[in-house]
Formats: structure tokens, sequence, C-alpha cells
């Protein structure tokens, strides 16, 4: 299989966020939370059908990060994220096609969170051992990040 990214969003509470026993590899919840885990490299442990998306082109990757979070610019908490956010939907297409994760998280009003990420996979650069969720789902075993 080769190099790819796969997205992932998740729209919530903050105050599920910050329960984060869920968040961590080792809770028996783990692989059925929608909540984004601690390690962004363990988003590919999680079950296939979190997967919102796959890409081997890093500007298809972009358009699919910017579509998830362009919709919610409007209820950033913060001025400087909005006025940032071009700049850096235009830098993920780089960071992809570089293999690296692309880690966004933005507070929006009403206490709520906004995550998305894109991550490398076949193989991950920090977690070769970890398989592909969507290769691991149709039995094929097969297995640097930009933060914001």
């Amino acid at each position: 299989m080769h190099r790819h990214h796969h997205g992932y969003s998740w729209l919530g509470s903050g105050f599920e966020l910050h329960r984060d026993g869920v968040r961590r590899d080792v809770h028996p919840d783990f692989r059925s939370s929608p909540v984004p885990p601690l390690e962004v490299a363990q988003w590919l442990l999680k079950p296939a059908s979190f997967v919102q998306g796959s890409w081997s082109d890093g500007e298809e990757a972009a358009r699919w990060f910017g579509g998830q979070v362009r919709p919610h610019a409007g209820a950033f908490v913060s001025a400087f994220d909005r006025d940032v956010l071009d700049a850096r939907i235009a830098a993920v297409g780089a960071c992809v096609a570089d293999g690296g994760d692309v880690v966004g998280g933005w507070w929006l009003t009403g206490q709520r969170m906004l995550s998305v990420s894109l991550v490398g996979c076949s193989p991950h650069r920090v977690r070769s051992t970890y398989p592909c969720p969507v290769g691991r789902a149709s039995g094929n075993t097969e297995t640097g990040t930009c933060w914001w």
C-alpha cells in the first residue's frame, strides 16, 4: 500500500475533550470513542469507520481540511485564528506531501472544540508499526507533524 493520509474530524464539547481517559489507548472505550486521541497517530488504531477520507495527493487533502474548518471560522473564539486560517490551510498541502501529520484544533463559541487531522499512513512516520485502519478492515495488514 502506498503512503497516504487519512482525514479525521471531531466537533464536540470542550468538557468531553478534557476527560482524557478515553483519549488514551489503554482505556477500554478508546477504540469506540470519537474524541481525538492524545497522540495523533493513534487515530490509526481506531476502526476504519472513523476515517472520513483518504488521500495520496497533498492538495486534495488540503482541500478536504479547509472544507472541514472554513464553515466554522465564524464561530472561532480567537480572532487571530480567523485571521491566519487561509495561510494555515495553504500550508497543509506541503506538509502532507512531505509525509507529515497535520493537526488543527479550534475553540468555538459555546465551549465547543473543532479538531481536524490528517494522519500519515503506510507507514506512519513515527509509529511505523501502526497498521492502516482501512487496510486492516479490508484484510490488508500493511502498515513529523504540523501542529496548530
